[in-house]
This record gives structure tokens, C-alpha cells and sequence, in this order.
């Protein structure tokens, strides 16, 4: 008599799980501490983790009594927590140091990234697209340590410096597209597009598995309304939501800061959301960053990040701050905590992704901002075991990367961080990084913050022209 298959796939799995592995040279064994692994809501016991050839061999292994032989064993405290390594998907590498446009900075950036729990980076419409591709490839090269960098190639859009909305016709787009893919690119981002240019960017994109995100606006001059990128088959969209609740006689900017989220608009915009399985990067600690910096714990440093300027670039920036206030950024941060809140409360938690979005003029770094955005979901109300759901699992699927990133699985990439202090009792523990491990390979945070401290900008002033070198692109968030 044949088993049915499903009983017979029980009973594999069952098997499967009662193997103990005989350990290798280069395994890593993680023992000790708690594990929160995005995939269930609590913490619990870490029993083993086991670590080969940079995938999860094991997890919940049963150690006892077995040999390590030659495998490398990280004995973790009991007042230290294991989380999966966080994917920002709105990862800028840009900086504006003087005052004079963004340049993509890919040698310290990635360090800060790293040393953070950051594993996995979008960078969202990079630049200095060619620079960026090169420092992938070191870093995929183990030449130089980082996040993975998860190449966008350039805007799509007026973001570009030099676009020209008559020359990028559908076709043009279409052209620009397979070349970009071609040179390994892995997701596309729209920035001050047409609708005519977003459907090729989003037809083309998809012809080359490519995902494709926008921060778009509300219809107004010639823009896209998220509600209408929907419909083209948009995969994620950043910061404005949508919908009938942004009319298309202003921007999305003037209509965000009056939200009411009980409104029928926002419960329709919603439930497209929810329907159409469209992510949304709500970008919220950046907002507060070019305000007031209020709520003020979300602002404070926990290392301090202008330290990591070389000493001449500080002084620069210091004698342009404090910075001008953003009074309308600051309503929109308190709007767009609502908004997140009510969403995650429609059920939309599963559509929620963390993006930094933090462009740095020297105050802040980056890789600093998404502990940040972790703690900004929390004061919106949504509970910490979701923030880091949001962090990494949501992230990775919203990237067509869930079966490899975003959570402590057999047969996903090694990605983690170890942190001290419980993050489900304190969302801001998760600063307390002890350890990284990027495809099982161990990093000690505080020696990749060493070594890029002072290292951030140039030396003297004779050495700027570089750090000036992007003056068309456009300053303002």
C-alpha cells in the first residue's frame, strides 16, 4: 500500500529533522542566548544554530553530546538575542557633505551598514550608478566588507540628473531598461516620471524580473498617482500611499499632512493595497531627521555619528548646523505614523517594509537610520515583533528574495545579528549590536566601526572637488 503524498512528506520532514549532522572545518556553531527568527512572534531558547558554507544548516539543533571536531563555537550570553540581518530597502549611499549635491559614498557607507545589522541593501536610485556597481562587485569579492548592495542602477525620472522627459520616450525607457539589467541590476526605482514612461519602466522591468518601486506623488503636473501605478502592476511604493485622499490640484506633500485615515479614500486605498499584494516603504524616521528631530529619543545617538567625519569635514558641517527646520516634514511624520498605524491595522502588516531613505548631510548615517525606523513603527503603535518582521522577512519578500533573506531558516543565506537586551521588551535594544554574520562570515561590529571613523569626507579643503562633484542633482529630499 502507497503512502499518500502528503503523509509521505510528514514523514520525510520528521526523519529530516531527527538528522544530526556530523560537523565539518569552517562550520559555525551558534550556542546560548535567544533567537527571534521572523518567521514566529516570540523569542525563544537558542538550542543551536548551525552554519555551513554560508546557509543555515540547522536551527534548534540538539547539541548534546555531539563533537564540534573543527567548527568554529560562538557561545552567546544569556541576556543576548539572535535576529535575522536587516534589509533596508531604501539604502542611500548618498551624501551632500558641502552643500553642493549628492555623491554616492561606497567605502565608508557600507562599513556603517554593516556594523549595524544592515545585510542586505536597495539603494534606490543610486547616483553614481557605475561606482556603485564596481563597489558591489569588491564587496561581493570579499575586497571590502559590507551589506550586500542589490544594485538599482539610476532613477527613473527627474531625480536623473540630465533627464529629459521628451527624449525618454516609452521606447527609450524601454532600451535603458535591458541595459541596466544587463550589467546586473537588480531593481528599478521612478522618481518624478510620467505615466506613459512608468508603464514601460514597469512592463520592461518585470520582461527582466526586476522589481519596481516609486516614489511617486498625487496626479498633480503630469505625476503618477500610486493608485494608477497600481494598476500598472507596480510592485512597492515609497511614502506617499495614495488614492483618492491625494487630489491631483496639489502636491502629495500638501494633501499627506491633512490625512484623515478613517476617511472611505484611505480605507479604499487600503484595501487595494491589500488586494493587489502591493508593499509600501513608509520612510518614516527621515522625515523627523529634516525637521525638528522630534520625537526626540527617536534623534539621539547612541554612538556619535559625526565622528565618523574626517576632521576637516566636520568642522564644515558643523558650521551649517543646526539645520534649517522642515516644518511641513514634521507634520508629515506625525501623519505618516498614523497612517503606517491604521494600515498595519486594516492588515497590512504583511506589506510593511523598512527603508531608511536618509540621504546624510553629516548629522546622520544611514546605516544608524534603520534602527531608527524599526523604533519609529513601534511609537506608531504597531508591536516590536512586527517591526522586525517588517525589518527583514517583509523586506526580502518584497524583493522576490523570501526564500533566501530575512529570517533564521534551514537553507537561507547566514544573515544575522546578535544584540544585548531583549528587542520585543525595548525595540531600541536592537542598537546594542555584539556580532554580525553576512552568508556565515563573522564581523565584530565594533572593529568595523574603528576603522571607518574619521575616514567619512575629505582630508583638507584642496581635496573637496570630488565630494562637490554631482552640483545638478537635485538637493531637496
Amino acid at each position: 500500500m502507497k503512502l499518500r503524498p502528503l503523509l509521505l512528506l510528514f514523514c520525510v520532514s520528521i526523519i529530516f529533522a531527527q538528522i544530526r549532522f556530523t560537523f565539518q572545518s569552517g562550520d559555525i556553531i551558534l550556542r546560548g542566548g535567544w533567537v527571534f527568527d521572523s518567521i514566529h512572534d516570540g523569542v525563544r531558547r537558542n538550542t543551536g544554530i548551525v552554519v555551513r558554507n554560508g546557509e543555515f544548516l540547522e536551527v534548534d539543533a540538539n547539541l548534546a553530546g555531539r563533537d564540534p571536531g573543527n567548527a568554529r563555537v560562538v557561545n552567546l550570553a544569556d541576556d543576548e538575542y539572535i535576529l535575522a540581518g536587516l534589509f533596508d530597502l531604501h539604502a542611500h549611499y548618498a551624501v551632500d557633505l558641502f552643500g553642493a549635491g549628492r555623491v554616492d559614498e561606497y567605502t565608508v557607507n557600507p562599513l556603517l551598514f554593516l556594523a549595524n545589522g544592515v545585510t542586505s541593501t536597495f539603494p534606490a536610485g543610486e547616483v553614481d550608478p557605475e561606482g556603485m556597481m564596481e563597489a558591489r562587485k569588491r564587496i561581493d569579492n570579499g575586497q571590502q566588507a559590507g551589506p550586500r548592495i542589490l544594485n538599482s542602477g539610476p532613477y527613473f525620472g527627474s531625480a536623473r540628473p540630465g533627464w529629459n522627459h521628451a527624449e525618454m520616450t516609452p521606447e527609450a525607457i524601454r532600451a535603458d531598461v535591458r541595459k541596466w539589467a544587463a550589467l546586473g541590476i537588480k531593481g528599478l526605482k521612478a522618481k518624478g516620471i510620467h505615466p506613459d514612461q512608468l508603464a514601460a519602466l514597469i512592463d520592461e522591468g518585470h520582461r527582466h524580473g526586476l522589481t519596481v518601486t516609486g516614489h511617486l506623488d498625487s496626479g498633480f503636473r503630469n505625476s503618477v498617482n500610486p493608485r494608477d501605478a497600481i494598476a500598472m502592476g507596480i510592485d512597492r511604493v515609497e511614502h506617499f500611499m495614495g488614492g483618492d485622499a491625494l487630489t491631483p490640484d496639489k502636491s502629495a506633500y500638501s494633501s499627506l499632512e491633512h490625512l484623515d485615515t478613517a476617511s472611505p479614500e484611505v480605507a479604499a486605498t487600503f484595501k487595494t493595497y491589500l488586494s493587489q499584494n502591493v508593499y509600501f516603504d513608509a520612510t518614516l524616521a527621515t522625515y523627523g531627521s529634516f525637521s525638528d528631530r522630534q520625537p526626540k529619543e527617536l534623534y539621539e545617538y547612541w554612538t556619535n555619528e559625526m565622528d565618523f567625519l574626517t576632521p576637516y569635514t566636520r568642522t564644515v558641517v558643523e558650521s551649517h548646523l543646526p539645520r534649517s527646520n522642515n516644518a511641513q516634514f514634521g507634520r508629515l511624520l506625525t501623519a505618516k505614523l498614523k497612517e503606517v498605524k491604521a494600515f498595519y491595522d486594516a492588515g497590512g502588516g504583511g506589506l510593511i517594509t523598512l527603508g531608511t531613505d536618509h540621504p546624510s548631510w553629516g548629522e546622520y548615517w544611514s546605516g544608524f537610520m534603520s534602527h531608527r525606523e524599526l523604533q519609529a513603527l513601534v511609537l506608531a503603535g504597531i508591536p516590536p515583533s512586527a517591526a522586525l518582521k517588517i525589518g527583514t522577512i517583509n523586506s526580502a519578500r518584497a524583493f522576490n528574495m523570501g526564500t533566501k533573506l530575512g529570517a533564521i531558516e534551514r537553507g537561507r543565506w547566514a544573515d544575522l545579528f546578535v544584540v544585548r537586551g531583549n528587542p520585543l521588551d525595548d525595540i531600541r535594544n536592537t542598537r546594542n549590536v555584539r556580532m554580525v554574520m553576512k552568508a556565515g562570515e563573522i564581523y565584530d561590529p565594533a572593529v568595523l566601526l574603528a576603522s571607518a571613523r574619521g575616514r567619512m569626507g575629505p582630508v583638507r579643503a584642496e581635496d573637496a572637488a570630488w565630494w562637490k562633484g554631482n552640483l545638478r542633482f537635485a538637493k531637496a529630499q
